[in-house]
């Protein structure tokens, strides 16, 4: 189909001229093919403002990869001007990977989720790497959300602009045209690039990326009744010998020269080819998005008078009508299919909604990436139907993992445990088909183990079982469990504490973010001390078995546990202790620790947290061991330990206590943060009955620290210091917490 465009020009403009008595136009049908590209087709949008500020009316378009995204979202009606404020908004870390807000997560799964830095599947005894960085759930649920206007159209061709996208089947390498079905699932399988995203199963087809097979699918758009093609290619060309240094640049050029030849071929298809330069980015520079974006503009400057002939010679011009993204959902009925081994019951449990429920869409896409979050399930996909005014019926596909184990991995080092390796072995479905098994293995300076039986029944009382041991040494003046060492040591001496606990609970949602459990527990608590004046060998200080009733009530919002911006954390432990051994004068007594924080932002990378920890004991003064202690910093504080700056862990004892701190912390680069805290505290010996706890607190200090989020967890360094005592010194934290 190609001839001379300057000649086309000039012959529709002459038509026009000679039918001037009629006032009719020649009125061209015009093309659009846009190419893969990862972020470098961003720069379709760019041309896509040049084109609609021209009046140019688009009658077709066909596109892959990053090309059908850009290209199936304009032709649902949404102008170039809303796709660069849509994209310009997106944040591409959370959109590329099945990163899972926390507050979406049940709270047994938050715990899973800031302890392990890799899980790797077990198949037949086997471990397995994983088929992609991401499943794309949360590209398909923005997709779904885009094209929520046009959810009952089901054939592309009856779309605002005709539309077509490409994908590549995987067992034949062969392209497969796209052209109807579900858009957001086949927008989505043409962008699933290798590596970041899985393969997608649709019609008994497993399919991926559309460039692979077809980077420019122009030939799909000549029997479509057009009179004019544009193209925009973002593909990359070829490279020069200077550019190759790797053995990946070898194999980058080896695939552009089938590329570059095939493009070559295919520009004779196209009347206007424009090729923005994006050399100087790559298919991930998604955070220079609006630097690519100004490079589109920037390419259909040479063109510009051939443009604004082709939108005089048009008769009219299909504007853009302006999408509205859907905001909320009214569910009138929810169709679940493929499941087999889980309920309906289970499913709606962690998609946090129910039938007949209204839902806003941020709150559904995180309900659908809690329910792949739990890793049952290898993909969720969904469609919207409208009903009855206002609603949708809602009718989801669901695919059932066929790995039911994991190997999990974890490091962590920090100055009370030191240096440890967590090795976890996960078996789901175990017994039952909502079950999880879960044994932590933990080497290293001081080995520990945690074994988890756990009966997920989502809204309904879920049952689990708990065995931990942990065991670590560390110098600590014995006054701190009991006063009769106050006469007789001044220094602190090597002590080696061991906890052994079972516990059996009952646990359930009050709602989304509010749980309640109860539980019985057995804990058996050694305490020794080396080399003590009051005996030549070591010191037992403690060594009991407690029996106790537990409760705690749990309501927790925060989007981040390490460092959190937003939200708000109320958790109450009571516990009822009945008996204990090796204890002549024993009476029962409770132990009661609260805990309030509040996390807010001033500005997008400012943020503070305020909070307030307090603890009791009514009833028996003589158990000094589980007495509240306070001093160093950490996120897994054994006992009833709980963090204050300027003092070195296990400094500060009492049956009571209480403690008020803030955090605030500026993120000067993305993951990194500068963070300022302090805290203020009383404690002692009954307090609360006393009023000493209305006095000004007798022990402060602060800390200036630095943080990182890595895959491994956080790693932070922090300067603490404290003006009473004249202590300073650092703590050292590496890892997420276990």
């Amino acid at each position: 189909m190609k001839f001379n465009f300057k000649f086309f020009i000039a012959f529709a403009l002459f038509s026009a001229t000679c039918l001037g008595q009629s006032n009719s136009k020649y009125n061209p049908r015009v093309g659009l093919v846009l190419s893969g590209g990862g972020a470098k087709g961003l720069a379709h949008i760019g041309v896509l403002k040049v084109i609609d500020s021209l009046g140019v009316r688009v009658d077709y378009i066909g596109g892959t990869s990053m090309g059908a995204a850009v290209g199936g979202l304009y032709a649902c009606g949404y102008s170039g001007k809303q796709l660069d404020s849509i994209f310009s908004g997106i944040d591409f870390d959370v959109l590329l990977v099945d990163k899972v807000p926390r507050p979406s997560r049940t709270f047994y799964e938050r715990k899973n989720s800031e302890k392990y830095g890799l899980s790797l599947p077990i198949d037949n005894f086997k471990i397995k790497l994983p088929t992609s960085i991401s499943r794309g759930q949360n590209l398909f649920n923005l997709f779904t959300k885009l094209t929520m206007d046009v959810n009952s159209i089901s054939e592309f061709n009856r779309l605002p602009i005709p539309f077509f996208c490409t994908a590549t089947d995987m067992e034949t390498g062969s392209t497969i045209l796209l052209e109807e079905g579900n858009l957001a699932e086949a927008i989505l399988i043409s962008s699933t690039l290798p590596s970041l995203f899985q393969p997608v199963e649709r019609n008994g087809l497993l399919m991926m990326d559309g460039g692979i097979s077809n980077n420019y699918p122009v030939e799909y758009l000549k029997n479509k009744n057009l009179d004019l093609i544009i193209g925009v290619n973002v593909e990359a060309g070829l490279l020069s010998k200077e550019e190759i240094k790797s053995i990946s640049d070898i194999f980058t050029q080896i695939n552009n020269f089938r590329t570059k030849k095939e493009l070559l071929e295919k520009i004779q298809d196209t009347d206007i080819f424009i090729e923005p330069d994006v050399s100087n980015f790559s298919i991930i520079s998604f955070n220079k998005g609006s630097k690519i974006i100004k490079q589109g503009q920037k390419s259909v400057e040479p063109f510009l008078a051939d443009l604004i002939n082709v939108a005089k010679s048009q008769s009219f011009v299909k504007k853009p009508k302006g999408i509205k993204p859907l905001d909320s959902i009214k569910f009138n009925r929810v169709d679940i299919i493929g499941n087999t081994k889980y309920t309906d019951s289970y499913i709606f449990g962690k998609l946090r909604f129910r039938r007949g429920d209204v839902v806003s869409f941020n709150d559904f896409s995180n309900g659908v990436n809690n329910l792949l979050a739990t890793n049952n399930f290898d993909s969720f996909r969904y469609e919207f139907k409208p009903d009855k005014p206002q609603t949708y019926n809602l009718r989801g596909y669901i695919k059932e993992t066929t790995n039911t184990a994991l190997l999990k991995f974890g490091i962590h080092y920090d100055q009370v445990f030191k240096s440890s390796v967590l090795l976890n072995l996960t078996k789901k479905q175990l017994l039952l088909k909502n079950d999880v098994l879960s044994l932590d293995f933990i080497l290293g300076d001081n080995s520990r183990f945690n074994f988890d039986y756990y009966i997920d029944k989502g809204f309904y009382w879920s049952i689990g079982f708990n065995l931990k041991y942990l065991s670590f040494q560390y110098d600590i003046n014995p006054i701190f469990f009991d006063p009769i060492f106050s006469t007789q040591i001044d220094n602190r001496i090597p002590t080696e504490i061991s906890d052994l606990t079972a516990s059996f609970f009952v646990e359930t949602l009050l709602t989304k973010d509010f749980s309640l459990k109860l539980g019985v527990t057995h804990r058996t608590l050694d305490i020794t001390a080396s080399n003590t004046s009051l005996a030549s060998a070591n010191y037992e200080i403690e060594n009991t078995g407690f029996f106790k009733l537990n409760s705690n009530i749990k309501y927790d919002t925060f989007d981040d546990i390490f460092f959190p911006t937003t939200g708000l954390m109320f958790e109450s432990d009571v516990d009822l202790y009945l008996s204990a051994l090796n204890y002549d004068d024993f009476s029962q007594f409770f132990n009661i620790t609260t805990n309030l924080s509040k996390a807010f932002s001033f500005k997008k990378n400012i943020s503070f947290l305020i909070g307030l920890d307090s603890g009791f004991r009514i009833g028996n003064d003589n158990i000094t061991s589980l007495n509240f202690g306070l001093g160093g910093y950490s996120h897994n504080s054994p006992n009833n330990y709980f963090n204050l700056f300027g003092y070195d862990f296990f400094s500060l004892s009492g049956n009571s206590f209480i403690k008020a701190n803030f955090v605030a912390d500026y993120e000067f680069i993305k993951r990194h943060h500068l963070n300022l805290s302090g805290n203020f505290s009383n404690i002692g010996n009954n307090i609360f009955l006393s009023g000493d706890w209305l006095k000004i607190p007798t022990y402060n200090g602060y800390a200036l620290g630095y943080g990182l989020e890595t895959l491994f967890g956080p790693i932070e360094l922090k300067y603490h210091w404290s003006v009473k005592n004249k202590f300073n010194g650092f703590f050292i934290n590496l890892g997420y917490w276990f």
